[in-house]
């Protein structure tokens, strides 16, 4: 049958799959690296816009009464930071900032493999059966994830069509890129003005990965032999 996995190819196409997944699972880790250095930003934000004590309560001027000692004096002069938490913060800010660029450098250029992978595949497959596989075909990939998220038996190398190899791998490379589009604004959109409500919700997002579909990656994993 036309599109179905050949011998001569299985092995191709094994190690193409194998190759790509091995790469998602970098960016998985890439991820939750993303995601500390994200909280320790908004840590470090939240720290430096500390608000001052409120000395209009009676009971923390009765408290700054009875000990109103030099340091305190200090401190409070100082806004309530300790100066030495300020530079640290300050340091953290900057270093987990320059950390999210760096993620998004490393993601980038894994996202560059994973297409190369997609092209490796393509050409295969049109090597194969003369022409080049639906990776877009968004009719071709609905009915290949109702098949995996309905479908509860295993599938293993070889049940699916070849084809639908390159489009499951389309699949996924479309959700990890708008993972990956998702934390490009998170971080571009960082400065010292941002909100803690908006830092926050970053935050959540960022863990939560809206765009990855966790029964498409099960299934993924599961074809390899």
């Amino acid at each position: 049958m036309e599109g179905e996995l050949k011998p001569e190819l299985k092995e191709k196409v094994s190690n193409i799959f194998q190759d790509f997944l091995t790469r998602i699972t970098k960016l998985e880790e890439l991820a939750g690296i993303g995601s500390r250095l994200l909280n320790g930003y908004q840590q470090a934000l939240e720290f430096l816009r500390r608000p001052p004590i409120d000395e209009t309560s009676q009971l923390i001027k009765n408290i700054i009464k009875a000990n109103e000692t030099k340091r305190v004096k200090s401190y409070i002069e100082a806004g309530c930071i300790n100066v030495h938490d300020s530079i640290q913060n300050t340091n953290k800010l900057h270093t987990c900032l320059l950390g999210l660029h760096n993620h998004l450098s490393k993601a980038k250029s894994l996202l560059n493999e994973l297409e190369h992978l997609l092209e490796d595949l393509s050409g295969a497959i049109q090597t194969a059966n003369g022409c080049l596989p639906p990776l877009k075909n968004e009719d071709c990939g609905d009915q290949l994830y109702q098949q995996i998220t309905t479908d509860q038996s295993s599938f293993e190398l070889g049940e699916l069509e070849m084809t639908n190899y390159a489009v499951l791998m389309g699949i996924i490379y479309s959700m990890v890129k708008q993972d990956y589009v998702m934390q490009e604004r998170i971080v571009n959109s960082l400065n010292l003005k941002s909100l803690s409500g908006e830092l926050e919700s970053y935050c959540v997002m960022w863990s939560l990965r809206p765009f990855i579909m966790d029964e498409v990656m099960h299934h993924a994993w599961r074809l390899i032999p």
